[in-house]
């Protein structure tokens, strides 16, 4: 097959960068300042950041099924992601820049803003990701395409975590609490336009595939008990999952556990090795998997994430540097723990049109976003309110039971979640030659021929 133009590639991972300011800002910074700066208290701000979470479970799947639905002149994609990007621009500034008021007037303001702001990002990210897989069949070309997607991403939310720290020393702002407002105001003021102007421009220059498989007369419920009975899918979003609960705890106690474990006020340095070196070395994984498979290549990836991850557990006050080499070694796997999948669940995909005749990639992201948000919820969720219950307060020197909390949290429970992945990931049954065979058998499904199903041979 073809391979998809570089313009075309840029402009379709362009959105992630700029949304990538719904990642560490908002779960790593902006709870930090709500808690600190603002005074929302730390038990009721997780137990909202949990909320929103299980909230986008419930309209993820909803909002996949109405993009593959949708019928307009534009697509069905592209009316989502260019009109709801207005709106993710302007909850992105509502809740960067709250109005001073009571603790109660707060805590209300960064519920409402949370809720909306994760509404309407479900309205642009779901259609944006669903677009993905249409742009390209091959196998090969997806990894390279979501490569490049998933780096952007990675860069995005480099940019985004030094966004703070960028602000600070441009404009001089001091580091106290009205030092935080205004840094917090400056980075909205960045961020609102930027999120729509990559929008635009990646529905303005990706195009729709024609339809070649229509929805039956099918609900939202059966949709998703026939997506979750898709066997290679079934064992992806499991190990994907648990996975992905894993890694929700270090980005939600990163900055705590620098500051109160490791005693070290690095915490940004230490956030823009990581994904610095995920970047780096994104490219080089996408190589691996053109030439052992995807599914080697994630495995291998999560290994070394997780292989140099467990020795964070055992670290301590002055560990520092011995902190950051661990990061850097984790970080060879991150990328690649990131596109990956993403390339696999396009492959997927196929296999579910094979089986239903059907082009479902907007309920499959919905049950992918599930999977994520769900993550983050009891990642987000767990993390903070166990925290809060080992005696956590804020500015202040913590006792022994807090900082054990912080590396259980942090470093042993994330490495015991990516154990769990890989054990399950070895089961998942598509190779780029099977993945062959089932496009050719789509094929004779579409000419009306008689086609077999490849994976029925596949030993489970």
């Amino acid at each position: 097959m073809s391979r998809v133009p570089l313009a075309v590639k840029l402009a379709y991972a362009a959105p992630a960068f700029a949304l990538a300011v719904v990642g560490i800002p908002v779960y790593v910074y902006i709870p930090k300042f709500y808690t600190d700066v603002v005074g929302v208290n730390l038990a009721a701000l997780g137990t909202i950041l949990a909320g929103v979470r299980v909230f986008d479970a419930v309209i993820d799947p909803a909002m996949g099924h109405l993009s593959d639905r949708l019928r307009t002149r534009w697509g069905r994609r592209r009316p989502w992601i260019a009109g709801g990007s207005l709106l993710v621009a302007l909850f992105i500034f509502l809740l960067f820049v709250p109005p001073p008021g009571s603790p109660g007037f707060e805590t209300a303001w960064f519920a409402f803003c949370m809720y909306a702001l994760f509404l309407f990002w479900t309205i642009v990210t779901v259609p944006y990701e669903a677009l993905g897989p249409e742009i390209t069949a091959d196998y090969h070309e997806r990894t390279a395409l979501f490569g490049l997607r998933d780096g952007l991403l990675i860069a995005g939310t480099l940019f985004a975590a030094a966004s703070p720290a960028i602000v600070q020393k441009a404009f001089g702002l001091p580091a106290d609490a009205d030092g935080e407002r205004a840094k917090f105001f400056w980075i909205a003021v960045l961020y609102a336009p930027l999120v729509v102007a990559s929008a635009w421009w990646c529905t303005a220059a990706v195009r729709e595939l024609p339809e070649v498989a229509r929805p039956r007369a099918t609900g939202l419920w059966a949709g998703m008990r026939e997506a979750l009975r898709n066997r290679p899918f079934a064992i992806l979003l499991s190990a994907y999952t648990i996975s992905a609960i894993g890694s929700n705890l270090p980005a939600t106690l990163i900055l705590f556990y620098v500051q109160y474990v490791l005693e070290s006020p690095h915490a940004d340095a230490f956030l823009l090795l990581y994904f610095a070196t995920g970047i780096v070395f994104l490219p080089a994984w996408v190589a691996i998997a053109r030439r052992v498979g995807k599914k080697a290549a994630w495995l291998a990836s999560i290994g070394v994430n997780t292989g140099a991850f467990v020795g964070v557990f055992f670290l301590g006050p002055g560990d520092a540097a011995l902190y950051g080499v661990l990061v850097f070694f984790s970080g060879v796997g991150f990328g690649a723990t990131l596109a990956l999948p993403s390339s696999i669940q396009a492959d997927v995909l196929d296999y579910d049109e094979l089986k239903s005749g059907l082009r479902r990639e907007g309920l499959y992201v919905g049950l992918w976003s599930i999977a994520k948000r769900l993550a983050a919820a009891i990642g987000v969720g767990a993390g903070l309110g166990l925290l809060g219950l080992a005696g956590y307060e804020p500015n202040m020197p913590q006792s022994e039971t807090v900082k054990f909390t912080l590396r259980v949290l942090y470093a042993g429970v994330p490495s015991l979640c990516n154990l769990a992945a890989l054990a399950i990931a070895f089961a998942y049954p598509i190779t780029g030659e099977l993945h062959a065979r089932i496009l050719d058998a789509i094929d004779r499904r579409r000419r009306g021929e008689p086609f077999d199903d490849p994976l029925a041979a596949v030993p489970r």
